[in-house]
């Protein structure tokens, strides 16, 4: 299953073989650092989600709609 603490081996491995084309003697060879590198180089950095303070403005900004107020009825 999905161990928080398990490494992603088998996201990493479609990463590497199929986006960055590493062959595999290349990516087997690469510490996770510096595939995580590579990994950033290509996708960026992830942003870091809100704090609870970032997600309330946010909520408060773009509320849930109920009933007949949702999106296309109203």
């Amino acid at each position: 299953m999905n161990d928080p603490e398990t490494f992603p081996w088998r996201a990493m491995m479609a990463i590497g073989f199929g986006r960055l084309r590493l062959a595999s003697r290349d990516f087997w060879a690469m510490t996770p650092c510096e595939l995580a590198a590579a990994v950033e180089g290509t996708f960026g950095r992830a942003a870091a989600p809100p704090d609870r303070a970032m997600l309330d403005r946010l909520m408060t900004r773009f509320p849930d709609r109920r009933g007949d107020q949702d999106a296309g009825t109203g």
